[in-house]
Order: structure tokens, then sequence, then C-alpha cells
């Protein structure tokens, strides 16, 4: 089935063409000027991607990130017309998947949600570490049976972690192949993942499955679960 994509701006125009740009490519698209009606849109009919805009009247692209993050894993790319790295920190640090700043290609926004598409759809076998699970073929992710809930670019700076546990990866390695060498990025912008990962297996029990290497990068750590973790 064609994937079907929620482009949510209060600016129609912005709209029609990101649309138009879709739909060429073989997409379904919804469209919602505002995050509440695109709350209201998601609860209606399932997206396989959101397109959300940051600066709206009524619910802002923030505010409505925070609620979908609240019961779904749906990629998010964000659109901004502030070029601003907070902007982007916050938006990471929310669960977005990536961002792309005003004014912007049609054609770049495509690539960038094919790019976050494909992940999902990639073909592969389960990967075993200490606790930690990865089935990159249905994209679960568990610590010791227990459900870890990545968004997918999470999924995929874990996933590249654990294709060689011990092994060190650089924050512009991370980026090339986690974002599709998105230079607009910054090595903050992985470190906002990495945290997000950490904070959600340290629920689990686990502070250990990403480990910094100061100056160096990051790795896998042992996924082992700390002493009284059920």
């Amino acid at each position: 089935m064609n994937p079907s994509i929620l482009v949510v701006d209060d600016d129609p125009d912005i709209r029609n063409v990101i649309g138009i740009a879709l739909e060429r490519a073989g997409m379904h698209v919804q469209q919602a000027a505002n995050g509440r009606l695109a709350l209201e849109q998601l609860r209606r009919h399932n997206a396989d991607l959101v397109v959300l805009d940051i600066g709206m009247p009524v619910m802002d692209g923030i505010e409505c990130c925070k609620a979908i993050r609240a019961s779904s894993h749906v990629p998010i790319v964000f659109l901004t017309a502030h070029d601003d790295e907070v902007d982007r920190i916050v938006g990471f640090e929310l669960g977005a998947d990536d961002y792309v700043s005003k004014p912007f290609s049609p054609r770049e926004l495509l690539l960038r949600i094919k790019a976050i598409l494909a992940r999902g759809k990639q073909a592969g076998s389960i990967t075993r570490h200490g606790d930690l699970s990865l089935d990159s073929e249905r994209h679960i992710c568990s610590l010791a049976g227990k459900d870890l809930p990545l968004t997918a670019t999470e999924f995929s700076v874990l996933e590249i972690l654990s294709v060689r546990p011990g092994i060190v990866v650089g924050r512009g390695a991370m980026i090339d192949k986690a974002y599709g060498g998105n230079n607009t990025l910054s090595g903050r912008t992985v470190d906002s993942h990495v945290r997000n990962i950490r904070a959600k297996a340290a629920v689990l029990g686990y502070s250990d499955i990403i480990e910094t290497v100061r100056g160096v990068g990051l790795r896998l750590g042992n996924c082992v679960a700390g002493p009284g973790t059920a």
C-alpha cells in the first residue's frame, strides 16, 4: 500500500506544495492546519509519517508532538521557519525523527521522508547483545523481553551501534548512517536521541545501554540490568 503522510502547517500554500510533491511520488496525503486538527485527523485515520510545522496557531508543533508521542511512535519530520539549533534539539528530544528548515526544497523533504520510511521496511535478522534484542524487520526492540518503545530514528541509532558491539561510532559517522548524511545536523542532535534512548532504557532498569567515549563517539553498552531490577 502507498504510505499515508499527514502534512500539518497553517499555510495552505505550503501544504499544497508538499502535497503535490508527495502525491507525485505515489504517496497518499492528508492535511491539517494546526496541531489540534492534526490530532483529530490521527484519531480518525492512521498515518505512516507526520510532517509537522513548529509555528502554528491554536496548537503549535511542539505541543502536538508531545501529544502524539504520548500514544504513538509514528515518524515525525519537523518544519520550522527558524534555522535555530535550539528548535532542532527541542524537537529531537521530544521524539522527532528529522528536521527541515524553511524555505526548503520539496524534493529534499521527499528524500528525507523516503529515507525514514525505508528504515522501517528494511528486512534484517534479530540482533542480540546482553539483554537487548533488536528485530529490524518488525521494528521491535526489547530488553529482557520488555518492550523498549523507540522512534524510527532512535531505533536506527541503536541498530547502528548493535551491528558491532564494543566498536566506537563517531558522531559524524552516526549522522551519515542514521540521518542519511544530513549535513545540517550536529553532534548535539545525535546526543538528543541518545538521551531519549537512555531515559527509556533506564525506566526498565538499564543504565548502560549506550556508552559515551569522550572525544571519540558512542558504543553499545553491556545492556545488562542493574541490581534490583525485576
